[in-house]
């Protein structure tokens, strides 16, 4: 039996995980009164039904009774009856943009303050998050990329590391990406721009590719990229964090950042890696 508590902070995405539980073949239910979780446990662990994967859906919503969830849980691992917990996690910049753009307001009030209601709820949920087997932050996630991660622990039972990378190609004159943890700056390599039949190009051409890579200093500098990131990645997994985004910079982010975030990313692009990985050009267009 494959019994899941999908959770987390609201706005981080625990409807779209349940759609997409809902595809992999899991039976779900949301919102589940807390006092009806052990009941509905005993009901799927002693029948005889075929559905042998269930995902429950619980947040917020359930008020005061969430005070009551730690002894059920501690009950259901008594009686065996096996569960995970995946927690939905997002930054709070991104979460205010989310409700603000979806008009709804937050389920702990109705004050204005989403600042206040986050910093609430999560202290409430804190005991779900140190419980959780597992964290997905979902700041920089398309739901196709948390489709991605979703699978990557429950449908492919792999050993899952917690950790997504976002390599993000930018243009520093139009200001620094305010979520990278890590910023590297390539205005020193080969400016493709004033070659007149390569400027009106960008990093997705191949001449330009060709021409910022044709240089001893772009192949030194990216292998040592490579080294150091890859150096940093199982580091970062045991240290515990789930979310890298790596920026690289160039002046219009067309040609020379948008060359080297595809080379790390094909680097990076191996099979059975233990993390995520997604690529954006956010001044490609720019």
């Amino acid at each position: 039996m494959e019994f899941v508590i999908v959770t987390g902070i609201s706005g981080a995405g625990k409807i779209s995980a349940l759609k997409i539980f809902e595809d992999l073949g899991y039976y779900c239910v949301d919102n589940l009164p807390i006092r009806l979780i052990e009941t509905f446990a005993d009901l799927i662990y002693g029948s005889k039904s075929s559905r042998d994967k269930v995902a429950i859906g619980v947040d917020i919503r359930s008020g005061a009774q969430l005070n009551k969830l730690p002894a059920i849980l501690d009950n259901l691992k008594v009686k065996e009856q096996n569960y995970r917990i995946l927690f939905l996690d997002c930054d709070n910049n991104t979460l205010i943009k989310r409700f603000k753009e979806t008009r709804r307001s937050h389920p702990m009030g109705d004050s204005g303050s989403f600042e206040n209601e986050i910093k609430k709820e999560r202290g409430e949920l804190e005991f779900l998050r140190n419980r959780a087997d597992f964290i997905i932050d979902t700041s920089n996630l398309i739901v196709k990329d948390l489709k991605s991660e979703i699978k990557k622990i429950f449908n492919k039972n792999k050993e899952y590391k917690n950790l997504f990378i976002t390599i993000t190609s930018f243009g520093f004159k139009y200001g620094t990406p305010i979520d990278c943890d890590l910023i590297f700056d390539v205005r020193f390599l080969p400016n493709p721009y004033y070659i007149p039949e390569l400027k009106e190009k960008t990093g997705l051409d191949e001449e330009v590719r060709d021409y910022v890579m044709d240089s001893p200093i772009s192949h030194e500098f990216l292998e040592k990229l490579e080294d150091m990131i890859k150096f940093l990645i199982p580091n970062y997994i045991n240290e515990g964090k789930n979310q890298l985004v790596i920026g690289i910079g160039c002046t219009g982010g067309h040609h020379r950042s948008v060359t080297i975030a595809r080379a790390l990313y094909k680097a990076l692009k191996v099979k059975d890696a233990s993390y995520g990985l997604k690529i954006v050009h956010r001044d490609i267009k720019g």
